[in-house]
């Protein structure tokens, strides 16, 4: 599809095709430099240069290897510096310095430019198409759980970027994860340990691929965890814009109650965003309810406190998991290392190191947040008002296919009219 016939601004925050979805949005120039750091090309992945971070990834991994820079790495933090030394082949070596360096910088300033491209896009609030079918695949915008997601990259990495439909990013992690787990023999290692054997278990793991498995495992799920968030606050954004360009015509006349006359009903109700609200409007267009007598209004969010985890319908877009999962990925790579010298084995050190990193980041988040943190409560609160006017003869099954419809709270207005409604 041309850029004619789907956008006609300068610069839009998204664009669903059949692969996948792209999207803007503000990210944290340092977190994306630290995940450039742990593994080059990851950083671009995250910001949606997805060409420039598979050709650092592959990169990364082929120059590793050759050079054994985890070897080196390995040996060093155990203080063997004399075969951290030997180990290295410095041909390659030389080569992977300044390209290593370059990943982390221009991550960072690409998160930097992007954050800028994204005020300049929202600013000018281009139309978004939601849904794309051709002969392929089959995408739409949709909300889902970050925390489902997540969980999913956790089983296989991979598998929580199918659940959003980043294709191409997800069979390239599913693959390269294939890869690594398969020459690092990992599931031998975990099938020894966790019946005991943990010295076998040590003996059987190839250090030079098992290293890359702390960075590419948390960083899958935390990739798939922002990504949902954003696809989430993008799904709200597209449907409030939707609603303003065709359900609230300067023809719909607002309920008042010095107006008397035919007896016209108005129901109102409240909604969260979501598909089963637009399921409500074009059913009751279908019972003959005008467009013109349908009005939809986006509510805007005062701005609330942040939570401790992002759901379906409440994402704030500020994710306190960022602390975590850096840290939680940095200390599993160290117990991954210094496992080796320990009698659990560099496996259960390293979710050991996870668990404790992922804790102390999150200790860390809240105390930073401490004077402006108040956690919301359960209760949901609306996001969209609908107002429909109505003959009484159509009230009551309005309300009740509102109801069907998982609308948060109905209410009938009989108020008079002077006039028939606007068909």
């Amino acid at each position: 599809m041309t850029l004619k016939n789907y956008h006609t601004g300068r610069r839009y925050t998204a664009y669903v095709s059949t692969l996948g979805t792209s999207q803007l949005h503000l990210r944290s120039p340092w977190v994306v430099a630290f995940w450039s750091m742990m593994f080059p090309g990851l950083g671009h992945i995250l910001l949606g240069k997805r060409l420039r971070g598979y050709i650092l990834f592959v990169w990364e991994v082929f120059i590793n290897l050759q050079g054994h820079i985890n070897m080196a790495i390995f040996y060093s933090f155990l203080g063997d510096f004399e075969p951290a030394k030997q180990v290295l082949d410095t041909r390659w070596t030389l080569i992977y310095i300044p390209v290593y360096f370059f990943a982390i910088w221009d991550s960072y300033r690409t998160a930097v430019d992007l954050n800028n491209q994204y005020v300049l896009a929202a600013r000018e609030a281009e139309a978004i198409k939601p849904f794309k079918l051709d002969a392929i695949e089959i995408n739409y915008l949709d909300k889902k759980c970050p925390m489902t997601s997540a969980l999913w990259s956790m089983v296989m990495p991979g598998l929580g970027q199918l659940t959003i439909n980043r294709l191409i990013t997800a069979f390239f992690m599913l693959i390269w994860s294939i890869v690594i787990v398969y020459q690092s023999n990992l599931l031998p290692a975990v099938h020894e340990t966790f019946v005991g054997n943990f010295a076998y278990g040590k003996s059987l793991l190839n250090v030079q691929w098992f290293l890359n498995i702390p960075s590419v495992y948390f960083y899958t799920a935390y990739d798939a965890y922002v990504n949902t968030v954003e696809g989430n606050k993008l799904f709200d954004r597209e449907q409030a814009s939707y609603f303003s360009r065709r359900y609230q015509s300067r023809n719909f006349a607002m309920p008042s109650i010095k107006m008397s006359g035919s007896g016209s009903m108005y129901v109102v109700s409240t909604f969260k965003h979501s598909i089963m609200l637009e399921q409500a409007i074009t059913a009751m267009e279908q019972k003959g309810i005008a467009r013109d007598n349908i009005l939809a209004v986006s509510l805007d969010k005062r701005n609330e406190k942040q939570k401790l985890f992002d759901s379906m319908h409440e994402s704030d877009g500020i994710s306190i998991l960022d602390v975590p999962f850096i840290l939680g990925a940095f200390l599993a790579l160290m117990g991954a290392i210094y496992g080796f010298n320990f009698h659990l084995g560099p496996l259960l050190w390293g979710i050991i190191g996870f668990v404790a990193g992922a804790a102390l980041g999150l200790v860390i988040k809240l105390i930073l947040n401490w004077k402006h943190t108040r956690y919301r409560s359960q209760q949901q609160n609306p996001e969209v008002v609908l107002i429909v006017e109505c003959g009484e003869n159509q009230a009551d099954a309005v309300k009740d296919l509102l109801w069907e419809h998982d609308a948060m709270g109905v209410r009938k207005l009989a108020l008079g009219r002077s006039h028939s409604p606007s068909r």
